[in-house]
C-alpha cells in the first residue's frame, strides 16, 4: 500500500491535471495533437540537421520550411479556385435554382433528405469553395490563434520533445515506464504510415478520377480532379465531397448518366474504396492490426474528435491492441515461469 502511495497515486495526480488541462484547451487541441505528430515524423531530419548547426536553428530552418510549404500550398490552391471561379459559380448557382425551385423535390427521386438540409449544406459548400475569402475574413482571428499554436508547438516539439518525453518517462513508475517504453516505436511507425497513406492516397485520387471526369464529359478534368484530391487531404472532407458536389450538379441538370457515373465510379471506386479498404490495409500492414478495426479507428476518430481524430483515432487503436499483447504476452510468460518455491520443493 506504501508503494501505492509512494508512486502510483502522484501519477494520478498528474494524470488527472493532465485531463483538465486537456479538456480547457480543447478549442486548440487539434493544433496541438497535429503539431505533436509531425514534430514525431521529422524528429529524424531534426536530429541529422543537429548534427551540423545548433538545435534551436535546425527547429527554427524545419518550422519555416514547414510554415513556406504550407503557404505555397495554399497560395496555388487559391490560384486554382480563382482561376476556375466562374465554374464553381456555375456549379453551385445550378444547384440553388434547382433547390429553390418550387416544382422539384427530392423526394420524387428517392431522396429521403428535405430540401431545408440540402439547402444548408449548399451554403457551406459555398462558403468554402466560392465565397472563400469571405469565410477566411470571418475566421481570420480563429485561423491566426490556431495557426500560431500550431507553429509555435511544432517549434517546441522538435526542439524540446525528446527531453519532455524523457523527464515524463523518469518520473513514471516503473511498470508504466516499460510499457510506454515498448510502446513507443510503434507510436512512431504509426504516425510516419498515416501521414504517408494520406498524401499518397490524395495523389492517387487526382490520378484515377482523371479517367473519371473524362467519362462525364462536362470538361475541366484536372479542375474536378484537383478539386477531388485538394478534399481528400483535408481529412475531414475526403474526395467524397468533391464527388457529390459535381454529382448534385449533375442531379440538377438532368443529367442521370452523369449521376451514375459520379455515384458508381466517383463516390464508390474512387472515393469509398480506398477509405474502406486501401487506407486501412496500408495501415494496417504496417502495425500488424486488421483493416476493420484500423477502420473504424480511423473513422471514429474523426467523427468524434474532428481533424485531431485524424491522428488520434487510429493511434488509440493502435496502442490498444498492443498494449493488450503487451498484457497477455506478460502474463503468459508469468504463467509459464515456475514457482521458484515449487521448483524448490520438486527438488527436495
Amino acid at each position: 500500500m506504501k508503494c501505492i502511495n509512494r508512486e502510483l497515486y502522484p501519477f494520478l495526480t498528474v494524470l488527472f491535471f493532465a485531463v483538465v488541462v486537456l479538456v480547457l484547451l480543447w478549442p486548440v487541441l487539434d493544433m496541438v495533437v497535429l503539431s505533436a505528430s509531425l514534430a514525431v515524423v521529422l524528429m529524424p531530419l531534426h536530429r541529422r540537421l543537429s548534427h551540423s548547426t545548433h538545435p534551436a536553428l535546425s527547429s527554427v530552418i524545419i518550422t519555416c520550411s514547414l510554415f513556406i510549404l504550407l503557404a505555397v500550398a495554399a497560395y496555388v490552391t487559391v490560384i486554382i479556385l480563382k482561376a476556375n471561379a466562374g465554374l464553381t459559380n456555375q456549379i453551385f448557382a445550378t444547384i440553388g435554382s434547382w433547390l429553390g425551385n418550387p416544382a422539384t423535390h427530392p423526394g420524387a427521386f428517392g431522396i429521403t433528405i428535405s430540401k431545408d438540409t440540402l439547402a444548408v449544406w449548399l451554403v457551406k459548400g459555398n462558403a468554402l469553395f466560392v465565397n472563400y475569402w469571405t469565410t477566411l475574413a470571418d475566421n481570420f482571428l480563429l485561423i491566426a490563434v490556431k495557426g500560431l499554436v500550431f507553429f509555435i508547438a511544432f517549434f517546441l516539439f522538435l526542439l524540446k520533445g525528446t527531453a519532455i518525453r524523457d523527464l515524463i518517462f523518469r518520473h513514471l513508475p516503473q511498470p508504466v515506464r516499460n510499457y510506454c517504453d515498448q510502446l513507443t516505436p510503434v507510436t512512431v511507425d504509426t504516425l510516419y504510415v498515416i501521414y504517408i497513406v494520406q498524401f499518397a492516397i490524395a495523389a492517387l485520387t487526382f490520378f484515377i478520377a482523371i479517367p473519371v471526369f473524362y467519362l462525364l464529359g462536362y470538361g475541366n478534368i484536372l479542375f474536378y480532379s484537383f478539386l477531388a484530391a485538394f478534399c481528400e487531404v483535408i481529412p475531414i472532407l475526403g474526395s467524397s465531397v468533391a464527388f457529390i458536389i459535381i454529382g448534385a450538379y449533375a442531379f440538377a441538370l438532368g443529367d442521370l448518366r452523369g449521376v451514375l457515373i459520379m455515384f458508381f465510379l466517383g463516390y464508390l471506386a474512387v472515393s469509398a474504396l480506398p477509405e474502406i479498404y486501401v487506407r486501412p490495409v496500408l495501415v494496417g500492414r504496417r502495425v500488424r492490426i486488421h483493416p476493420v478495426i484500423m477502420f473504424v479507428g480511423l473513422i471514429g476518430g474523426l467523427l468524434t474528435l474532428g481533424l485531431a481524430g485524424f491522428v488520434l483515432g487510429p493511434l488509440i487503436i493502435v496502442l490498444l491492441m498492443r498494449s493488450y499483447r503487451i498484457w497477455s504476452g506478460d502474463c503468459k510468460g508469468a504463467e509459464e515461469t515456475p514457482d521458484p518455491g515449487a521448483v524448490q520443493e520438486a527438488g527436495l
